[in-house]
């Protein structure tokens, strides 16, 4: 609900209380009273001397709604801000109008709880005026107030309620609705003081928006001690009270979108613990169940918080009030339709009535034409007679013409049927003969894959012959080279023990003078081949001859 609407119910019943006449007007004194109390309780300057301009043109005689209702918007609702005691402000305008319209005595409830029963009526009423709440309201109130109070609900007993409504009007006023709960027709067999508690605990969730309250431990900042306190949650914030009596309040935990209930990390059972923006609390719960009672609570708060919602019991009014205003709009549709229904049948009736009329008009002149007939149908019949013959004539030549006309059909449906015999035979001879040649033509294409296939084969064993005898050749080629190496190696060796020898026979002639040394000499005919002389042995040179004459002949079959 917005602030101005809200402020607006209340400030309407003090208006209402003031109007004693029940004229619609209120004189220019009483509304200085009240616009001064309503500046004082909303906090916000009060300019007496606006009043007197604003209602300069009529000083002597009372002034209307109509003409107040301009003062109030400019100069109170729209510098009202919000920072003020809205439970003071209800009781301004409660002051204003209890005085003149609730009878204590016959009422089984207090003072107190009328107070609360009626700030619950301004939230539950209709934003219409004057404020009524319909029946549906008065069932969401009773039966939050019967499980308030322990009690299980009666349907029947509020539906004889309802018929009484229904029986009168669709909704209840404020001091009706106060009448009802205080007579004690809903609280049959609860005490005073449960009624009481009742009317306190619907008042707290739906008025001062609190979600959840009561006993749990809380651990200190300083002093780390665990202190018994009566917390109190509402939407945006969790305040801890000394005692449930909220003589003295110890602190506020604000909850914003950030803010996190966790169970404790140590794992106990019954304690959980609070990150808002700011710091963190510990709190303890009497039991595990009530403890993840309160971690929901909180949760679900956070989450409206980050969506931007209102208090749930706010936002399910407003469902309510728009299921209300779908159904009304429903109905006055059906309603509507029901009147183009009823015009539209007035409408028909008023055709039918004239078609009636028009009958008996055609009858009458259905029955001159009758006589005319009777007159003419003499005529008619000898002159239908004479057309008969003349059909019977037509009909017998027209016979005759459609027979022959048959007989040349027939005639020329055998020679189509001859025609499309001598077709089908002719194209059946020709798809043999095409056949034929098709099976030739995919034999012949199989042959020459074949063949095909033969020679690719045949390329591919020579490609793969040449490569093995390439290789071959090239490993005889690294044989020659490593063998002109080694040959060269025994050159060298040769050659310095050639050099060494000589020195050695001439230091011997030097110091022996006659001595002659005796030398080996040769044995056969040395081999020569294009490696150099005595490179191989004659066996090795044979093993040699036959494995390249093997290869070649190899590379010949290949080729």
């Amino acid at each position: 609900m917005a602030l101005r609407d809200e402020l607006l119910k209340s400030i309407w019943h003090a208006f209402t209380a003031l109007d004693v006449d029940k004229s619609g007007k209120v004189s220019k004194s009483q509304l200085k009273v009240l616009s001064h109390n309503l500046c004082t309780v909303l906090r916000i300057p009060h300019d007496p001397v606006a009043l007197e301009e604003h209602f300069k043109d009529d000083d002597e005689g009372p002034v209307s709604n109509q003409g107040y209702m301009p003062y109030l918007n400019k100069f109170i609702l729209d510098k009202a801000t919000g920072n003020f005691d809205r439970q003071d402000f209800n009781k301004m305008c409660w002051t204003l109008c209890s005085r003149k319209n609730l009878d204590q005595n016959q009422l089984f409830i207090s003072h107190d709880d009328a107070f609360k029963i009626w700030c619950i009526f301004n939230f539950l009423s209709e934003d219409r005026y004057p404020l009524m709440m319909v029946t549906e309201e008065i069932e969401y109130f009773l039966r939050k107030l019967t499980e308030a109070m322990g009690g299980s609900w009666v349907e029947e007993r509020f539906e004889d309620y309802k018929m009484q409504l229904n029986s009168t009007r669709q909704s209840v006023n404020a001091w009706g609705l106060i009448t009802l709960v205080g007579s004690g027709h809903f609280s049959k067999g609860m005490d005073r003081q449960t009624l009481s508690m009742g009317i306190n605990e619907v008042y707290q969730e739906l008025i001062l928006d609190v979600l959840k309250q009561g006993y749990m431990m809380k651990k200190g900042h300083k002093r780390k001690n665990w202190t018994e306190r009566w917390f109190m949650l509402k939407p945006n914030a969790i305040s801890y009270y000394v005692g449930e009596d909220l003589a003295e309040k110890k602190g506020d935990i604000l909850l914003d979108g950030s803010c996190t209930p966790l169970p404790d990390k140590d794992g106990k059972k019954c304690l959980f613990i609070i990150k808002s923006s700011l710091k963190s609390f510990e709190i303890s719960a009497s039991d595990k169940k009530k403890k993840q009672e309160w971690i929901q609570a909180i949760q679900t708060c956070v989450s409206l918080l980050r969506q931007g919602r209102p208090a749930p019991h706010c936002e399910a009014r407003q469902k309510r009030r728009d299921l209300r205003l779908k159904q009304q709009a429903e109905q006055e549709e059906l309603e509507l339709r029901m009147r183009e229904l009823q015009t539209a049948n007035e409408v028909k009736q008023q055709e039918l009535e004239n078609v009636r009329k028009a009958l008996e008009d055609a009858a009458a002149k259905a029955a001159e034409e009758e006589k005319r007939r009777l007159q003419t149908q003499t005529e008619l019949q000898d002159r239908y007679k004479t057309d008969l013959e003349r059909e019977k004539m037509v009909r017998q030549q027209m016979e005759e013409q459609v027979a022959q006309k048959s007989t040349e059909l027939e005639q020329y449906l055998q020679r189509v049927r001859e025609l499309e015999d001598i077709l089908l035979e002719e194209e059946a001879c020709k798809r043999a003969e095409l056949e034929q040649i098709h099976l030739k033509q995919q034999r012949a294409i199989s042959e020459t894959e074949a063949e095909k296939q033969e020679l690719e084969k045949q390329r591919r064993a020579k490609e793969s012959a040449l490569q093995a005898a390439m290789r071959q050749l090239e490993d005889l080629e690294q044989e020659r080279q490593g063998a002109l190496q080694q040959y060269q190696t025994v050159m060298n060796r040769l050659e310095a023990a050639t050099n060494n020898t000589k020195t050695w026979k001439h230091k011997v002639a030097e110091h022996e003078g006659m001595l002659r040394l005796i030398q080996p000499g040769s044995k056969g005919q040395q081999k020569i081949t294009n490696w150099g002389p005595a490179a191989f042995s004659d066996v090795e040179l044979d093993l040699r001859e036959k494995k390249w004459q093997e290869m070649k002949n190899q590379a010949a079959q290949a080729q």
